[in-house]
């Protein structure tokens, strides 16, 4: 049994680390209410355009959307996925639900992969097993900005205009709730044209030209999946570290209670140990 000065020693490095990761849950709880302000306000504007681009399909001819490159679809031979992780760890499963997912999906693909990775943790991932980086973006911060997502569907749009790639999918963790982080995946490009409304049968008059209306609208109807997608990731990733670090804290509870259980036995049988040398010698001497 360890001597009480080296659980009394191990007793005061676990509180110290307790006080850590109650610090730590703390600051993921403040960072956590301003990321999912972020989401639930972003949420309507990408719904609401989703409407907007499906009214505009159910009113525009289908020639003119087959001939914008966004809409182009052509024989898959190279596909990519841009993949949403995390910068830094300690944050459950979070980085690891997302590789798990990807490397599922790669593994069932029979033509060739390439990765748009955001955030280091999906990077250093893939990297370490020798998967192609097309383009990589990280340290995007604690509240990634429209600039920032902008910048990162540029490089998509890029990538599958000049045809380096016949397809890319999204892979990001998807927000429910503080304690729930849903991986998902969705198809970004080619974007998929839209089923007008059925019951939609008025005449709109477009200004400027349907051309010049989709070919604004659809890259920023991409721009904004991937807004969307950031702002969800930093929610997921503060949600699932705060519930990993106060997991944490509780352990740590835990240890320090067994520990000073076993600290207060072992003083216990060293007390009885000294009593019993005292007697032994008490009665030697008579």
């Amino acid at each position: 049994m360890a001597g009480v000065r080296d659980i009394r020693r191990r007793i005061r490095s676990v509180r110290n680390m307790q006080q850590i990761t109650r610090a730590m849950k703390m600051v993921a709880a403040a960072k956590l209410r301003r990321a999912q302000e972020k989401v639930i306000a972003s949420r309507p504007y990408a719904r609401q355009l989703q409407e907007v681009l499906a009214r505009l399909a159910a009113n525009v001819d289908a020639e003119l959307t087959e001939a914008q490159p966004l809409l182009e679809q052509r024989p898959v031979q190279r596909t990519a996925y841009l993949l949403v992780s995390s910068d830094r760890g300690l944050c459950g499963g979070f980085n690891a639900n997302l590789l798990r997912l990807t490397s599922s999906v790669i593994t069932e693909q029979k033509q060739e992969v390439g990765l748009v990775t955001v955030g280091r943790k999906g990077r250093d991932y893939f990297r370490r097993r020798k998967l192609e980086i097309l383009d990589e973006f990280t340290g995007l911060g604690d509240s990634p900005s429209y600039q920032q997502a902008k910048r990162i569907a540029g490089k998509i749009i890029q990538l599958y205009v000049t045809k380096e790639v016949d397809e890319v999918h999204l892979v990001y963790s998807e927000f429910v709730n503080a304690l729930t982080q849903r991986p998902s995946i969705i198809k970004l490009l080619p974007i998929e044209r839209p089923a007008g409304e059925q019951a939609d049968k008025q005449q709109y008059i477009f200004e400027p030209t349907p051309t010049v209306i989709l070919s604004t609208l659809l890259p920023r109807y991409t721009e904004t999946l991937i807004y969307g997608a950031l702002l969800e990731s930093r929610a997921s990733e503060e949600g699932a570290r705060m519930t990993a670090m106060g997991a944490a804290t509780d352990n740590a509870k835990e240890m320090i209670s067994a520990l000073t259980l076993v600290m207060n036995r072992a003083r216990q049988a060293a007390i009885t140990t000294e009593i019993s040398e005292i007697v032994g010698g008490a009665a030697a001497l008579e």
